[in-house]
């Protein structure tokens, strides 16, 4: 089956078509500043690379786009629009309606609009995407695959907060998490590693990009995780500040002269990293100039962030078989593994320092912990898109399970 993935920002659009039975990337692109004015894309295949300007008024004029690129006379992947099977959508919120992937319809349209108000950066943008390939290839069978449906197994004592429970009732304020289909890949792809049924293994996988969450893994099966009601909650990020007091938005709010969107645009884009180096929010301008201090405390902060994480998952889990980094950061950065983990030689850590600074700039699945470590360290290049592909594909087929009990190549 020949699958598109589609990733609708508010204002972009990600897109990657798979041939599933080849296990072929096909094209992947990138469509920015959709209805904003100065639109660009970019659009490659294995033998060609096509980038420039073009105005987009909505995400159905980018889409058809794309779908003209992916069958363009000169460097198409497609022949017509025919060989396409069916499209997965990355979708951010599910709510506690979607524990596992689904096919759209009205009603699941319906009920992602009901719950846009959890996710009103994300969401109604999902959305768009979904009813513009509906409008433009109306036969063709669309699936959401949530970031929220693998930690819909968290226990009610982790993912509730301690305020009046009639916001939970009325509101659904409570702990949902995100990065789902990567912790769930890792976590899979560290059980095979390891020799071990994913049933059977406790495993703290750590997505760490310019977004960044944490989560503790048990037979299995997420039981906690760092982000909380929205992607703002927990560590450090590229631009987000993670854990913070509540009041700090009334004390901002008052200071500045801001309400509380505006406040809240602060904690999401103009902190973390970016907020404390004043300069930078990539990691590798961050590491590449620890002499300035500002620097230095970022870096300081953020590894900081992750440690406190480790510690408290073991302490949830009792029983770590594995850590696991993945993402841009986690899998490319041996700086930020070491000092993350340093220090927690008597909590069974320990890397060994050449394995893992040799993974810079290096992809594949490695082995960074020393021998004596009674838990493994590993680096997995996480696969999102290979998670999204696999459901729709069962999905579609009417095989599908869940998270926990399907089958994917990957295991």
């Amino acid at each position: 089956m020949i699958i598109l993935v589609l990733n609708s920002g508010s204002s972009s659009l990600k897109y990657q078509l798979h041939n599933q039975e080849t296990d072929q990337l096909l094209a992947t692109g990138l469509v920015e500043r959709i209805a904003i004015g100065g639109s660009i894309f970019s659009h490659k295949t294995q033998n060609h690379t096509e980038k420039g300007e073009h105005p987009f008024d909505d995400h159905a004029q980018a889409i058809d786009y794309v779908l003209k690129l992916l069958t363009h006379k000169d460097f198409g992947v497609l022949t017509s629009l025919d060989e396409i099977n069916a499209v997965g959508h990355r979708i951010v919120h599910g709510g506690e309606t979607y524990v596992g992937s689904v096919l759209i319809d009205e009603e699941v349209i319906a009920n992602l609009e009901k719950i846009s108000y959890l996710a009103p950066l994300h969401n109604p943008a999902n959305i768009i995407g979904i009813n513009a390939i509906r409008t433009l290839l109306p036969a063709l069978p669309n699936v959401a695959v949530f970031d929220t449906a693998f930690h819909q197994t968290l226990p009610e004592h982790a993912y509730m907060y301690a305020l009046p429970l009639s916001y939970y009732r009325d509101y659904g304020v409570r702990r949902y998490g995100f990065h789902g289909t990567s912790h769930l890949y890792v976590a899979k792809r560290a059980a095979k590693l390891m020799g071990k049924p994913v049933g059977g293994s406790n495993i703290i996988t750590m997505h760490i990009g310019n977004g960044a969450s944490a989560c503790a893994i048990r037979n299995g099966v997420s039981v906690d995780t760092s982000m909380g009601l929205s992607p703002l909650e927990g560590l450090v990020m590229g631009t987000r500040s993670g854990d913070v007091d509540a009041t700090v938005v009334q004390l901002l709010s008052q200071q500045l002269g801001k309400n509380s969107d505006e406040v809240l645009n602060i904690l999401n884009k103009e902190s973390g990293v970016l907020g404390i180096s004043e300069q930078y929010s990539d990691r590798r301008d961050i590491e590449g100039n620890l002499d300035d201090p500002r620097c230095a405390l970022a870096f300081d902060m953020e590894t900081y962030r992750i440690k406190k994480y480790v510690g408290s998952y073991m302490a949830v889990l009792g029983r770590v078989d594995a850590i696991v980094f993945t993402a841009g950061v986690g899998e490319n950065s041996g700086p930020l593994r070491e000092k993350a983990l340093a220090g927690l030689e008597g909590l069974g850590i320990a890397l060994d320092t050449k394995k893992n600074m040799d993974t810079l700039g290096k992809h594949g699945e490695t082995l960074v912990s020393a021998p004596e470590s009674k838990v493994k360290v590993y680096v997995i290049p996480t696969n999102e898109e290979l998670v999204i592909i696999e459901d729709t594909v069962s999905v579609v087929r009417g095989t599908y399970k869940n998270h926990m009990d399907s089958d994917y190549s990957f295991e």
